[in-house]
């Protein structure tokens, strides 16, 4: 296949889905052009390691993929095309080696994303990779070309041979993903189920005091409860409710139960690691006319636990309902902050408009990867894993689709190209 002319492929989007299709792309001798309306590449990669970058998780397979949740099913098969393990072994080729953290998560020795990215930028330029900054996507043409907007007022027009759109969702729009391009599409026939944040904070209606006392300090070694699911882990207390690893990962059920018009109750387990009659017999063992305040630090809670508590209303005095409340400390939920808070964000291009590599089928010759698509993840690595995957498949479905576009009428497509293709058992 590398043996013909170059195609040439235009790739709209800096972030980590397009950036790996253009390594896999241009690698196989491919002309790669990626526009990105932003002054520099992988902008919103940066910010997600500026506390760590956390690259993937060492999760066991069928735990990995329930992380989808109902995308799970569909979304394995372009898991599988570039697995956590494909994603460590990439990394390490760029002289970043991985490690396991104890909350099995994983992350480059340098914690960093800035070291990675410049290799990687590096290598890209070195297979040829052409670069467009400052480039706004504005849509197509009359006959079907590219058309981008320049900060000089200049059009610039591109019609390759293939397209992958790799805009990123709508969360963190100062970035650069924005979601503006779901009109575009939506105006070409595709079906994009709307935008909604995701790993975001939960709104709460805190008491001044509450908020004073407490906004910026963590609630560590807790569970929270939502419609019988539970997740356990932390959250920080802020002015506006609660935000954090455990309060992400509940960002779906949380969504769908606001959806009702309804406030939201979900309980928080304040002692997760021990049974009411645990909490229970402490609570119990309490000297006679000692505060509750003491009472209830005796009993393991930090002063933000115990106002949390103290925010669910008038508190039992009998040590067994206390030790329930405690187990069970109830907070309403008004709302989820918005999307320029979010981590990142639910819905995108239905999966029925896609085929198995990742082409619109409305939009022959058009594919798509990374959060344009219509499914979620919570924090811990799941997110960036399903970006590179996507982003893998896509340029393995954009291969053989420029290869059928050169076969006889009946669609025979060479060995090589189906070895490397999604669609391969």
């Amino acid at each position: 296949m590398t043996e013909q002319s170059p195609r040439q492929i235009a790739i709209i989007g800096g972030g980590p889905a397009g950036l790996i299709a253009a390594e896999r792309l241009s690698a196989h001798g491919h002309g790669v052009t990626v526009y990105e309306r932003m002054p520099t590449l992988g902008r919103k990669f940066l910010m997600a390691g500026r506390g760590g970058l956390n690259l993937t998780h060492s999760d066991d397979r069928d735990a990995f993929m329930a992380r989808y949740r109902e995308a799970s099913g569909w979304m394995s098969s372009w898991l599988e095309v570039f697995t956590p393990a494909d994603l460590c072994a990439w990394a390490e080729s760029l002289d970043q080696a991985t490690f396991v953290g104890t909350s099995g998560r994983v992350f480059p020795q340098a914690m960093k994303a800035s070291p990675l990215l410049r290799a990687w930028i590096a290598r890209l330029e070195g297979q040829g990779v052409q670069f467009r900054m400052r480039h706004q996507w504005t849509g197509w043409g009359k006959s079907g070309e590219l058309l981008f907007n320049t900060p000089d007022g200049d059009v610039v027009i591109d019609k390759p041979d293939a397209v992958l759109l790799a805009l990123g969702g709508a969360s963190w729009p100062k970035l650069g993903s924005d979601g503006g391009w779901a009109e575009l599409l939506r105006s070409r026939g595709v079906e994009v189920e709307d935008l909604a944040a995701a790993n975001c904070g939960a709104q709460i209606a805190w008491s001044e005091i509450m908020k004073s006392r407490f906004a910026g300090q963590p609630l560590k070694t807790i569970a929270i409860s939502l419609n019988g699911e539970t997740v356990r882990g932390e959250a920080m207390i802020s002015e506006y409710g609660l935000e954090g690893g455990a309060v992400y990962a509940l960002s779906t059920p949380i969504r769908k139960a606001l959806a009702t018009g309804y406030p939201v109750t979900a309980t928080i387990d304040l002692r997760p690691n021990h049974r009411i009659a645990e909490v229970t017999e402490r609570i119990a063992s309490a000297k006679k006319g000692q505060s509750l305040a003491n009472t209830l630090r005796k009993a393991g809670l930090s002063p933000q636990a115990i106002g949390l508590l103290r925010e669910s209303g008038n508190l039992p005095t009998e040590p067994a309902d206390l030790a329930r409340r405690i187990k069970a400390t109830p907070v309403t939920i008004t709302a989820q902050t918005g999307l320029e808070r979010a981590i990142s964000s639910a819905g995108g291009i239905a999966r029925d408009g896609l085929d198995i590599g990742l082409m619109i089928k409305a939009l022959p010759g058009v594919f798509v990867a990374g959060e344009m698509i219509d499914w979620e993840a919570p924090t811990g690595g799941y997110l960036l894993q399903a970006c590179f995957s996507t982003g893998v498949a896509a340029a393995r479905g954009i291969e053989v689709w420029m290869e059928l576009q050169t076969q006889p009428e009946d669609g025979t497509v060479s060995q090589a190209v189906a070895d490397e293709s999604p669609h391969a058992d």
